[in-house]
Formats: C-alpha cells, structure tokens, sequence
C-alpha cells in the first residue's frame, strides 16, 4: 500500500512498481503472471478520494533500486515543496498521489554499457511485458480515480488528474504504455484545446532529456501526437544540448544525436521559464520542445526549481 511522505497533512502517498528484465511486474522477487497483473494491482494500489493528482514517473538508466527509490522521492518532494496555493491557485486543493515505476538499468561503463541498456528498453516494451504491464498500471488507475467531467467541473475540487514523468529511457516505457492504454469508458472534456479520436486517460505527458531518436513522435509514438492514443494534454520535453550521453553516446546506437539534446523534429520550442515567471496554455502545442540549455548542463542534471515549476504549470493548465 502506498507509503505516506513526510509533510504535515496525509495526503500525499507514494508507491512502487517494479519490472524485472523481460518488463515483468514483480512481487518481491517474483514475476506477476500476465494474467494476474490487473489483480495485483487492485490488491497493492489504490486511490484515496481525497487525492488530486496522481504522478507516474519513470527512471532512466544507471539506477539501482535504491537511487531509483531515491530520485522518484525526490522529484516528488520537489512537486510537494514546490506548489503553493498563491502560485499555482487553479491547482488547489492540490494532495497529490506519487507511483514509482522502477526497472534494471545498471549498465557496464560506456559506450558499450549506453547501447546494452537502450537495446534491455527496446526489448522491455517491444518484445516483453513492460509497455502492456504501465499500460495497466495506467488504466487501473484511470479506472480508480474520480475522472474530471466538464470545464465546470475542472474549476473545482471534483476530480483526480494522471500524470506521466520520464527521465531518459523511462520516456520509452511511458510512450510506449500509453499507446497501449487501455480505453476508459467516457471521455472527458478537460482545459487543453486537444481531443482523441479515442476515450483518453492520460492527462499529461513530460519528458525529461528523452533517450531517442527526434523523429521518434513522427514514426513509432505518432499516436501519441495525432489524437490516436489515449492522452489529452500536449507531450512536452525538455532539451539541452549539453547532454553528453544523448549528443555523444546516443549516435553509436541510433546513428543520430538524442532527443533529449537537439528536440523533437519539427516541434516548437519554448524556453525553460524562470520560477518567478508564468507559462500560457499557447506556449504549448500537442508536441512541444522546452529549451533548458540555460540551467540544465547534464543528462540527470534536471534537479532544479526551474523543472518542478514546468511541472507544475503543466498541471495547473489541464484544469
């Protein structure tokens, strides 16, 4: 059952999701049968009625179990330290609910150890279970929240948000499960200016220095952009081209330089906003670039306020 954070009230919650190489759900040690994944799920995740929002994040590579644990908490106590109902006031009440999904990314030293993990992700979502296991994860818990209905609806309490975060390869997995989500009965009408050809669950999509090719959203995650795939707010990702792994390791196994360093082809870009400053729905189209190369200097080097704020905001504007 999920975990209570350390803050003052007892809202927040946070939880574990663990893969093993084939993208199995693990209990404990031992892989969930397919057939029992929904099952386990209703027995170890559920969504308390006073929850607002609830976060997905997946890790990138290079993190044992404990760095994962520890980065997922961490960028969660970065959103709960970082809202405040003056800065973000359409978010509040804001209690939100954090799902850590973690799968082995350890590696031997690059370059060999870059391309070992990128070919263990393409693999996880492409031959085994792990695009088919978050795509349950996700639909459980759309299935479990209290689904916002109506603009009128969206300017109150009423209603539980779904969030999905990646860092690096953890995009993957996130792209990859959302195209297989399964479709909520009713479909929504939420703030952002977009609708799917499908009943949608997924409320927005954030990437942090996507390990992939930037044409990607052209080919392979096309769904997620053309109103095919179950999500209703933009895909936004960030981009620095000071990421040495994806502008030079990223080449050795996909032939170009990383999403995460040059952007999304044929994508708008936005700057990454300063704290103090404010983010406009028009800054964002279904597929968006945010230039971060001011502030971030490294592949993991995203740990800033600066990131929690684009978080945030994107929240705030699917209200």
């Amino acid at each position: 059952m999920p975990t209570p954070l350390p803050r003052a009230d007892n809202f927040a919650a946070y939880t574990t999701v663990r893969l093993d190489r084939r993208g199995a759900l693990l209990n404990g040690r031992d892989p969930v049968p397919p057939a029992q994944v929904a099952s386990w799920l209703a027995g170890h995740l559920s969504v308390p009625a006073a929850i607002t929002d609830i976060v997905v994040f997946v890790h990138g590579w290079q993190n044992s179990h404990r760095r994962a644990s520890a980065s997922s908490r961490r960028l969660f106590a970065g959103l709960w330290s970082g809202y405040s109902p003056d800065r973000y006031p359409r978010l509040s009440p804001f209690r939100p609910m954090f799902v850590s999904v973690q799968w082995p990314s350890r590696s031997d030293p690059l370059p060999a150890g870059y391309k070992r993990i990128r070919d263990r992700a393409h693999a996880m979502t492409t031959t085994g279970y792990a695009a088919h296991v978050i795509a349950a994860l996700l639909g459980y818990l759309d299935a479990s929240r209290n689904r916002p209905h109506g603009p009128d609806t969206l300017r109150t309490s009423g209603g539980q948000y779904l969030h999905c975060v990646g860092h690096s390869f953890g995009c993957r997995f996130l792209g990859e499960a959302i195209s297989y989500a399964a479709d909520p009965p009713d479909a929504p009408t939420l703030g952002w200016p977009w609708h799917s050809r499908e009943p949608f669950s997924v409320d927005t999509f954030l990437g942090l220095q996507m390990a992939a090719r930037p044409d990607i959203f052209q080919e392979q995650f096309r769904a997620l952009v053309d109103g095919t795939a179950p999500i209703s707010g933009p895909v936004v990702l960030t981009v620095s081209p000071h990421d040495k792994a994806l502008a030079t390791w990223h080449p050795f196994t996909e032939k170009v330089r990383g999403l995460g360093a040059v952007g999304a082809d044929g994508a708008p870009t936005v700057p990454l906003r300063a704290t103090a400053e404010t983010y406009a729905s028009t800054d964002f189209q279904r597929l968006t670039n945010v230039d971060a190369s001011w502030r971030y200097g490294g592949h993991s080097d995203f740990w800033y306020p600066e990131t929690i704020h684009l978080m945030l905001s994107l929240m705030e504007l699917g209200r």
